[in-house]
């Protein structure tokens, strides 16, 4: 049985999976890249996690999912862009090698930006202010009847968590990692806007989001409660997916003999040697 959904031309039925292009033209696109960049340096198992994070993105924008929250669920909304920042977007940051990226951030007018833009201040501001300003009715409303603009705020959503790993994740000393202490810090901090924005959603006494009033029911989620669950699947699936990488940097600086340098932090990913030369570069 398929049910119309509000603006996307397409229906809810488990026989169908709508594709959009758009989603397939910058997927494509980005492996395209990548694998130029591959041409360039070894090849590497890191692969596997980049394309890992284009499958993942390809099914939480397409199908079923990208139906569902396009028009239909909120709470289903919520799941896609919990996909997006949590799980995308940190596959996509592990796949790429400082080999990779090196050439780049060497150049003379990116390293300076690469520099200021990937601060961890900065990169908690800025993912922090891009959720919380998509999630303010008047902009998600506007997004969700303009496709456009739907786009937008996905490659916003997008763009702002890979920086928001970075701290925690980046390949390059060049541009490093916090030390072990300072990224458990950071991601327990980054875990307190994510529940002020939900808990905003979560017990609102009104509908938010008026688009999803009007869609026809499914599973018999009213409104109300649709919003509630949404607001706490952002709470509390993505508050205990920080504290878990929390756990998992606290036992690798526990395997690490508790060094607290971001020189350190940065052997995970990187060679000591690398890390060495880096450094004197820098230096």
């Amino acid at each position: 049985m398929a049910i119309a959904l509000l603006h996307t031309g397409a229906s809810l039925s488990v026989t169908s999976f709508t594709v959009h292009p758009s989603t397939v033209f910058g997927i494509i696109g980005l492996g395209v890249l990548y694998e130029w960049g591959q041409r360039r340096t070894q090849r590497s198992g890191r692969a596997v996690l980049f394309y890992a994070g284009l499958a993942t993105m390809f099914f939480a924008l397409n199908g079923w999912l990208h139906d569902l929250s396009d028009s239909y669920l909120f709470s289903a909304h919520m799941v896609q862009h919990l996909l997006l920042a949590l799980v995308v977007a940190p596959l996509l940051v592990m796949g790429v090698s400082a080999e990779m990226l090196r050439p780049v951030v060497a150049l003379r007018w990116i390293r300076p930006v690469a520099r200021w833009i990937t601060s961890p201040f900065r990169t908690f501001a800025i993912f922090n202010v891009v959720v919380a300003a998509w999630h303010l009715p008047p902009l998600y409303n506007y997004a969700l009847a303009h496709h456009p603009v739907h786009i937008v705020q996905h490659l916003m959503f997008l763009a702002a968590s890979v920086l928001m790993w970075w701290p925690v994740l980046s390949p390059v000393p060049e541009l490093p990692r916090l030390s072990y202490p300072g990224q458990m810090l950071y991601l327990f901090l980054m875990s307190i806007p994510m529940a002020i924005i939900s808990v905003y959603i979560a017990y609102a006494d009104s509908i938010l989001y008026p688009m999803y009033a009007s869609a026809p029911r499914v599973w018999a989620i009213t409104p109300m409660n649709d919003q509630l669950i949404g607001g706490l699947i952002m709470w509390i699936p993505g508050g205990l997916y920080f504290y878990t990488i929390i756990s998992i940097v606290f036992y690798r600086w526990q395997q690490a003999g508790g060094v607290d340098s971001r020189a350190g932090a940065q052997v995970g990913a990187l060679s000591r040697t690398a890390v060495e030369s880096a450094r004197s570069v820098a230096q």
